[in-house]
């Protein structure tokens, strides 16, 4: 389709849309989305109508703003769910042949983290299966990750019921405990688990985000403290590169492997 034809221009302005919905921004006006894209506002304007009559985008009554459709963001996420469960089993096959170690692929459920993929190298000892099954977000492998850009007030509400049991040597005890645990995570750029859900359990983890920039996951690496924490930095490069692969297939038709 030529780029000059006015469903062309259309899927260009909704790129654009995207891309400032993506960033923060809820939409745009014409002027907004023309500055954008460094074009006439005529031009936008136009391509606004075309790609609007395919309701793809909305303008609410009275309003400048167009926004992406409901039916858009419930068919994107959709999209989202399928490819965490088909190309983030590729990355955690991917990791698991870099690291050797058992790598898990995990999502937020209230308070709790769900494993929803896994893969285990071959002579890995862990007796069955962590899928679909719940395990206390402050201790968890993946909690740290799965709660990465929640201010501390959202981060209170979810441990707001939540008693803070100690099942490790080094579990966090107080949702202050968490949160310190959680800035350090942060600043380091992924986060460790040392010892916080078991004894001789050793993790670190990493947040991927979906096409509005959202942590929808966290990809693990999960495995005994005095194998894997003197290999902390290998693996960590690791799954940094794989969670940025998953948030590109995240947010793209197709990502190469």
């Amino acid at each position: 389709m030529s780029a000059n034809s006015s469903m062309g221009r259309g899927l260009e302005v909704l790129t654009a849309v995207s891309q400032r919905t993506r960033a923060g921004f809820g939409g745009g006006t014409v002027s907004d989305i023309a500055g954008d894209m460094g074009r006439d506002r005529s031009q936008v304007s136009r391509g606004l109508k075309t790609i609007s009559a395919e309701e793809f985008l909305v303008k609410g009554p009275g309003s400048r703003t167009y926004r992406l459709h409901w039916q858009l963001y419930a068919e994107a996420q959709a999209l989202t769910e399928q490819r965490l469960r088909t190309d983030g089993l590729t990355s955690l096959e991917k990791l698991v042949e870099e690291t050797g170690e058992g790598c898990y692929l995990g999502v937020l459920s209230g308070d709790s983290t769900v494993t929803i993929g896994e893969r285990v190298p071959p002579g890995n000892k862990v007796i069955g299966s962590w899928i679909g099954r719940p395990y206390p977000a402050y201790c968890s492998d993946a909690g740290q990750a799965l709660l990465w850009d929640a201010p501390d007030d959202e981060v209170r509400a979810v441990f707001s019921r939540t008693s803070f049991t100690q099942h490790g040597p080094h579990t966090p005890l107080s949702v202050d405990d968490f949160l310190a645990r959680l800035a350090a995570a942060r600043e380091r750029g992924y986060s460790i688990v040392d010892e916080e859900a078991e004894p001789g359990l050793y993790s670190i983890a990493a947040p991927v985000r979906d096409f509005r920039s959202e942590v929808v996951a966290a990809l693990q690496i999960v495995g005994p403290k005095v194998r894997l924490e003197p290999r902390r930095a290998e693996c960590a490069a690791a799954l940094l590169r794989w969670a940025a692969w998953l948030e590109g297939a995240l947010a793209a038709p197709s990502q190469p492997v």
